[in-house]
């Protein structure tokens, strides 16, 4: 191997990261990164689409929305005032398993930020007029994920994948449902799921941990109700979906079964996606964009969940090269296992190495990479993780990706109905 290619000395790092149960309250972590000039903070729920029922659909996504507007100190315009006054960043976000709040600011606003932060959580005012106003914001997102191709065909696609199942629905939920949510349900969601048992708060910047569980000790927590119990899915589906939709650019989308988010298999995951998909060097970027040039963005990726997971293809061409690039995309995947090589396994080991390594730097993606927390009962550094992504051998990743390759994906291709047409004949299905 190149010397220009060899990786760095990696040492095990016990230290990464800090924890303490507060009693009777959430689990608190940090990283301590002392020459940093300001603090992410993070309050993890776990909770998320999957766990409402149909009637709930989309209930976890529009509590997002709805923490930010007021709390039982702050009107919706003071808290607004208050987040623009300290600065830096404030957002949130939900996924199928998790909700998050967070916020980045210069180190010496942490304490007040933190503040801030725990009265959104756990006071928010929730008022009815406001979410009257607010459904309205999020119909209108809605309605740009249906005007934006890949991310629309990417809904039908998980639709098709967990069929019937909690999964499959979409994190910003339905119109009917939305219509009929009150601010009262979203109480009775919130104190359902919104438990100190539930909650992960992390933070990582110039801050000390034992300064960040004192701040917190003060507060008084709601008991956890019950336990959170998801049923797992069926096996993913197969087949073919085909969807009419008149755009200037066909959509396709291939899944085949990927790993859980605790999986040991990760770090062979992890290589395996980045020889296939993951860059510029990957076999479908150089096979369908710089060698036949069928299309401007194509990848692949890894979505891992508690107990499943997803390893998907994306590609977007023109109508009437659809075919050719599905055609493509099958002889890169039916060679793909016994033809991996070691220099492109070590030229994806160090990708990953630039891609851990550079995380560290950022504050705020300590934050993030804090809240894995949830998903383990120990959380490997960064450079522990790097120590077993080199210690994979090229035959297991040919192992892993043949035996996930050959279950069997879904594929869901969204294009006018002559393109579909030539898809559908071309994957040898009926469309």
């Amino acid at each position: 191997m190149p010397a220009s290619f060899a990786l760095g000395v990696v040492m095990s790092d016990p230290l990464f990261y800090q924890e303490t149960r507060l009693p009777g309250g959430p689990l608190v972590l940090s990283h301590a990164m002392p020459a940093a000039q300001s603090v992410a903070l993070g309050v993890f729920i776990d909770v998320g689409s999957r766990d409402e029922a149909v009637a709930q659909a989309g209930m976890s996504h529009a509590l997002e929305h709805m923490l930010f507007k007021g709390t039982n100190r702050m009107g919706v315009h003071a808290l607004a005032e208050k987040l623009d006054e300290l600065g830096g960043n404030a957002n949130a976000f939900t996924s199928r398993e998790r909700t998050c709040f967070h916020l980045h600011v210069l180190h010496e606003y942490w304490q007040e930020s933190l503040a801030v932060l725990m009265d959104m959580v756990r006071e928010p005012a929730l008022p009815e007029d406001e979410w009257q106003r607010e459904r309205e914001v999020i119909y209108a997102e809605m309605a740009m994920v249906d005007d934006t191709p890949e991310e629309w065909v990417m809904d039908q696609h998980v639709e098709a994948l967990f069929p019937g199942h909690a999964l499959g629905r979409p994190v910003l939920g339905t119109h009917q449902a939305l219509a009929e949510m009150t601010a009262a349900d979203m109480r009775g969601y919130l104190k359902q799921h919104y438990s100190a048992g539930r909650l992960l708060i992390v933070a990582a910047g110039r801050i000390e941990h034992a300064e960040l569980v004192e701040a917190l000790c003060s507060l008084s927590w709601s008991e956890t109700v019950g336990e959170q119990e998801r049923q797992a899915p069926a096996t993913l589906a197969r087949g073919v979906q085909a969807l009419k939709r008149d755009d200037e650019q066909a959509q396709m989308v291939l899944s085949f079964p990927g790993i859980t988010i605790d999986s040991k298999d990760r770090p062979v995951a992890w290589l395996a996606n980045q020889i296939l998909g993951g860059g510029m060097s990957s076999r479908l970027f150089r096979e369908v964009r710089e060698k036949r040039g069928l299309a401007y963005s194509v990848g692949s990726h890894l979505s891992m969940l508690s107990d499943t997971g997803v390893w998907s293809m994306t590609c977007g061409s023109e109508p009437s090269r659809a075919a050719e690039c599905v055609t493509v995309l099958r002889d890169v995947l039916g060679g793909f296992a016994d033809s991996l090589g070691a220099e492109e396994v070590e030229r994806a080991k160090r990708q990953m190495e630039v891609q851990f390594r550079m995380g560290l730097d950022s504050v705020e993606g300590q934050m993030l990479y804090l809240g894995g927390r949830q998903d383990e009962a120990i959380l490997l550094s960064p450079m522990q993780w790097l120590e077993q992504i080199r210690s994979v051998d090229v035959e297991t990743i040919r192992n892993w990706s043949r035996a996930q390759l050959e279950q069997g994906g879904l594929w869901s291709v969204a294009a006018p109905e002559c393109a579909l047409t030539q898809v559908c004949d071309t994957i040898g299905a009926s469309c």
